[in-house]
């Protein structure tokens, strides 16, 4: 299933941006800021990419959807973060084993469910060695069919261990309305 995201932020037929950063990471930075360059995914408009900015770190923020980058772009700076039409999938070189962080939130559920290892390998390939995945993953995501799609933990195991050693879980205490306990977080180091 192909999904015309330009099409989808120009009708303004955007469910998924809750015009704020996600709860769950805003409650986790407030206990862990996240240091040095941090790339995320699917950005959208940029509030999660605002959230993390600090002057200690460098985040960039990328989507497949231009009328996305442009409205990201279009906010106020917080710190140092910036935005860049991108695919994951065809990630530049100049890209590739930079960044210590990527944060997943709504790029996961949104891909075709047959290009799900291929989101791993672009995020693998994204990271430093050793470097770490902070992830909001939909286990239940309450429509059907999707976008946006859920994942099981075992099939989240399956995908990610070969390439990640899995740090933490939790359900996430706050999180967007109706989405109580339909979530779960996950910080994922890159295997050396």
């Amino acid at each position: 299933m192909s999904v015309d995201w330009e099409q989808r932020y120009q009708l303004g037929d955007t469910p998924w941006d809750k015009g704020a950063a996600h709860p769950a990471l805003v409650d986790f930075l407030r206990e862990q800021p996240l240091d040095g360059a941090i790339l995320v995914p699917g950005c959208g408009f940029g509030f999660d990419v605002r959230a993390i900015a600090r002057v200690e770190n460098d985040v960039l923020g990328i989507d497949i959807a231009p009328s996305a980058i442009c409205g990201a772009e279009s906010a106020a700076k917080i710190a140092h973060e910036h935005y860049e039409l991108v695919d994951l999938f065809a990630l530049p070189q100049r890209l590739r084993g930079k960044f210590d962080w990527v944060f997943e939130h709504t790029c996961f559920c949104a891909i075709d469910l047959s290009r799900r290892a291929d989101y791993v390998d672009g995020v693998a390939s994204a990271l430093k060695p050793r470097g770490k995945l902070l992830a909001i993953f939909y286990l239940d995501p309450g429509r059907d069919p999707g976008p946006p799609f859920g994942v099981t933990t075992s099939e989240l195991d399956r995908l990610f261990n070969s390439q990640f050693e899995l740090l933490r879980e939790w359900i996430p205490a706050r999180t967007y309305d109706g989405r109580e306990g339909r979530e779960l977080m996950r910080i994922l180091q890159k295997r050396s």
